[in-house]
């Protein structure tokens, strides 16, 4: 089999130990490394046709995956005005000013990544944002992308002038008169008024995924655990790879909703396997809760404002059967489990699952917000992944605990925010991820906000919960070692080895000594996928 690709004068950093290999090149062949060694015997290998790269002392780790991610759905949800950066209420008036002033008359305004801390003591709703709205119909989606604001005029146009009731934990919310203040939350409540604005066409929806994936290349990602498989997203995988456009590797878990029946059932578990030569449908993806922010976590006592009490399950022993059949049917689950009632009743699930005796199956958690001591070594203790994506506490939360999360949890449940080091510690197998579009996909990034823990827009302040920040070594293992266990890749992903996958990311500088604050803007000089550079900076 000819050599495909060479990568010359490369520090190849061994993510199990933290140091560099005593090779200095290596050699793809058929998508898989092919040799390690020194510049001269790998350079050999070399025929005409092969890619030779000197990368002049750049540093090779294996290829970056994100534990969590959406990439249909946020290809799609950041399409439109990005309020992520907005810190107030009037910065976010003066954007949607801005933003209305392009419109067409008629067009819908769509925004996303508004954080409801700049709310402040007020209620989020729409009335906050009037005159800006009035006539326009807007559809604002809150940062945690389960909770939207839509202004009157949206409403009006969707035919919602009052409660509805809901198969699954969802609600418009509405005043004392009974009627919607415009917050939708979850996603049955939000498809009521999205239904209602204009779609892009498969073609539009198709180019902007690949736009976004070719960013993530860019970024350093290899690959990706995409956690759904909604509308047509597998078809549109299925055409990017088919054109070679897919420059990202996709594990793919489609949803598994309350009420599912047997059939629903048999079609999940049918539906493994199924994909290409760079996407697969592995595993099944289930809610246990909401979010905290919107008051739809699952809490063992109330939060503050007295919500956040109730499963996303109507009846949670529904769930603890559904995880039960897929176990049996050797398929792993993810389940989204942000309150600690929820995680609680996700590990008891498993658990009771691997009473039968099959213990092989990969189990994870998603997100696992706030935990308290007796939950930590559960994990470990039955093999479940704990998924974490650790810039939601450095951009969404405040160390002084005056965010909208940490007030509604009070002070015990916030001290305990995203127990980094504590699920490490204790064991378990933690997996990192940014679960975008909730917050932006750059590995490095992620990597860093494992590590500082700070506001990424402002570094100087102080961190939430340092004693909770991981090692460098052990957020590089985060993203390639354990993401490779949690995909049951272990044998052929994660590591530089020959016979491993040749997904690699390059970076100019080495990761482990790069200072936390300043690993987002080292340089990605190489991204290669399956033996093929996705990326490749023109320095090289």
């Amino acid at each position: 089999m000819r050599t495909r690709l060479v990568l010359l004068s490369a520090r190849l950093l061994d993510p199990l130990t933290g140091g560099f290999l005593p090779q200095t090149a290596l050699a793809v062949s058929g998508g898989r490394i092919s040799a390690l060694g020194d510049d001269r015997r790998i350079r050999a290998l070399a025929d005409p046709s092969t890619t030779v790269i000197d990368l002049r002392g750049a540093v090779v780790t294996p290829g970056l995956v994100d534990g969590h991610l959406h990439p249909v759905s946020g290809a799609e949800l950041t399409h439109g005005l990005d309020l992520s950066g907005c810190a107030d209420l009037d910065a976010v008036r003066e954007a949607l000013a801005g933003e209305v002033r392009t419109l067409a008359p008629g067009a819908w305004l769509h925004a996303w990544g508004l954080d409801p801390n700049v709310f402040g003591e007020r209620p989020v709703e729409a009335a906050a944002l009037a005159p800006v709205l009035d006539g326009v119909p807007a559809l604002l989606l809150l940062f945690d992308a389960h909770s939207m604001l839509a202004s009157p005029r949206a409403l009006e146009l969707a035919g919602v002038d009052g409660p509805r009731a809901f198969a699954q934990a969802a609600e418009v919310v509405c005043d004392d008169a009974g009627r919607p203040t415009g917050l939708l939350l979850e996603d049955a409540a939000c498809e009521l008024v999205e239904r209602a604005a204009p779609r892009p066409t498969h073609a539009e929806r198709r180019a902007r995924l690949a736009a976004a994936l070719r960013d993530m290349a860019a970024a350093g990602l290899t690959g990706g655990h995409a956690m759904d498989a909604n509308g047509d997203s597998l078809a549109l995988y299925a055409e990017l790879d088919a054109a070679g456009e897919l420059p990202v590797r996709l594990r793919v878990a489609p949803w598994c909703q309350p009420g599912a029946d047997a059939a629903a059932l048999r079609a999940l578990i049918e539906q493994q396997g199924a994909g290409g030569a760079l996407w697969r449908t592995e595993g099944v993806k289930l809610f246990m809760d909401g979010t905290v922010d919107n008051g739809t976590a699952w809490l063992e006592r109330p939060d503050c404002h007295g919500e956040s009490t109730h499963s996303f399950w109507p009846d949670p022993e529904a769930y603890t059967h559904i995880v039960g059949e897929l176990h049996r049917a050797g398929v792993p689950t993810a389940t989204h489990a942000i309150g600690d009632a929820a995680v609680r009743h996700v590990l008891d699930s498993v658990e009771k699952a691997m009473a039968t005796g099959e213990r092989g199956v990969r189990h994870r958690v998603e997100h696992i917000e706030t935990v308290p001591d007796d939950t930590l070594r559960r994990f470990a203790r039955l093999g479940v992944i704990a998924s974490m994506q650790p810039t939601h506490c450095c951009d969404y939360t405040r160390a002084d605990h005056t965010d909208n999360w940490s007030r509604r949890l009070g002070e015990e449940r916030a001290s305990r925010a995203w127990r980094c080091r504590d699920l490490w510690d204790s064991g378990a197998r933690v997996v990192l991820g940014s679960d975008w579009p909730i917050a932006p996909f750059p590995p490095l990034g992620v990597m860093a906000g494992a590590r500082h823990r700070r506001p990424s827009r402002d570094l100087s302040l102080p961190p939430h919960g340092p004693e909770q920040a991981l090692t460098a070594l052990e957020a590089l293992q985060g993203m390639t070692v354990n993401a490779a266990h949690a995909a049951g890749e272990e044998h052929e992903a994660g590591r530089l080895a020959v016979g491993h996958r040749a997904d690699l990311t390059v970076l100019a500088d080495d990761p482990l000594t790069t200072a936390a604050t300043d690993l987002p803007d080292l340089p990605v000089l190489l991204t290669v996928l399956d033996g093929r550079p996705t990326h490749r900076d023109a320095s090289l």
